[in-house]
């Protein structure tokens, strides 16, 4: 029996899913716990940075230390899909 991601998968052209081994599933944790690690690390830093800037009132250092935020974010989520999707086609 087929999952609803399984199924959702061939729905939209993407063909059979893969079955992971254990190897690549401990990687695939191991990658997404790091990489939570990274994202907490920065949002702290930059949070620090931005309550100075907020208690300065330096509205133009707030809006800049935001976008970094939101740009860190997406920089380190695509990072971990890309190791994730390397792991995934790497056999066994």
């Amino acid at each position: 029996m087929k999952s609803a991601y399984e199924r959702a998968m061939e729905k939209f052209g993407t063909g059979p899913v893969a079955k992971l081994t254990d190897k690549q599933k401990k990687q695939l944790a191991e990658l997404d716990a790091r990489y939570k690690a990274k994202v907490a690390e920065r949002e702290i830093f930059l949070e620090g940075q931005l309550d100075k800037a907020i208690s300065s009132d330096d509205d133009e250092a707030v809006a800049m230390l935001r976008r970094q935020l939101t740009s860190e974010r997406k920089t380190l989520a695509a990072e971990l899909e890309e190791k994730k999707e390397a792991v995934r086609k790497a056999k066994g």
